[in-house]
């Protein structure tokens, strides 16, 4: 489960931040992470609570916040919702897909004191 590495990583951002920006306590991380990411939301929510306990964000809201993925078309020149990595486009069929939106696994929003 890669996820907990990844807890880790949010983990050691957020206390660099604190250091940095002078705050002792997490209450609120608000994660984006894109259905294209390869992160299952559930057990990123698991390892958040296991990661931080005893630590500035210790009991840390966590919100998590799934955009929809896009991907640009290249057969029709058009930019479409789509589903899946590997899904056709939605308007012409054609598979000449870039991703453009879905990837995403940030941290968009903290809330601290």
């Amino acid at each position: 489960m890669h996820e907990m590495s990844l807890c880790e990583n949010i983990l050691g951002i957020l206390q660099d931040q604190a250091a940095s920006q002078n705050f002792s306590k997490v209450d609120r991380v608000c994660l984006e992470v894109g259905p294209l990411s390869g992160v299952e939301p559930e057990a990123l929510r698991f390892g958040f609570d296991v990661v931080t306990r005893g630590s500035l964000a210790d009991g840390a809201q966590l919100d998590i916040f799934e955009p929809e993925a896009s991907a640009y078309c290249a057969a029709c020149d058009t930019t479409a919702a789509i589903k899946d990595r590997f899904d056709p486009c939605p308007s012409c069929g054609s598979h000449l897909l870039q991703i453009k939106t879905g990837e995403e696994l940030r941290i968009k929003e903290l809330e601290v004191s």
